[in-house]
């Protein structure tokens, strides 16, 4: 069964779901989403006081047990983003390069990241330091947000 509990955000509230003891989902919640359900276990706790010290500039790298459900191909996608540092970025062509692939097939395994945040999928750019897209929160704005607050300055 899926837990879940939401937390307010500077980039808008948040819901964060897990399975036992993983966490497998964060999403931005929709404004009229009611607490469905809500139980907070102990790797929701987790992940949610990581995500304050995240916001107030206090935590650079999360430590959590994940679940990210995905192909092979996805996973090995979203490793990658986990280990860009924050503060820095990567780009669609340099991932692609490294995993044997096209910018294209990072960008939609961006897309499909169901841990967003946690999983940086924001600190993804397109080729020349340009943005590309973000598909969390309103988009992105919500990337430039999170990019700023970690003192990455866009071309």
């Amino acid at each position: 069964m899926t837990n879940i509990c939401y937390v307010a955000s500077p980039v808008g509230r948040l819901a964060l779901e897990a399975d036992g003891d993983t966490l497998c989902g964060v999403r931005w919640a929709s404004p009229d989403e009611r607490s469905r359900a809500e139980k907070t276990t102990p790797i929701l706790k987790e992940a949610a006081h990581q995500l304050d010290r995240y916001f107030g500039r206090k935590l650079k790298r999360f430590d959590l047990k994940i679940s990210d459900q995905g192909t092979p191909f996805q996973k090995s996608v979203w490793a990658m983003m986990r280990d860009i540092p924050y503060g820095e970025t990567a780009t669609y062509g340099g991932m692609a390069m490294a995993l044997g692939s096209g910018p294209r097939a990072i960008g939609m395994a961006c897309g499909r990241n169901p841990i967003p945040i946690i999983t940086p999928c924001h600190r993804v750019l397109a080729a020349g330091g340009k943005e590309g897209g973000f598909s969390g929160g309103r988009g992105l704005p919500t990337k430039r947000q999170l990019l700023a607050l970690e003192g990455v300055v866009l071309l």
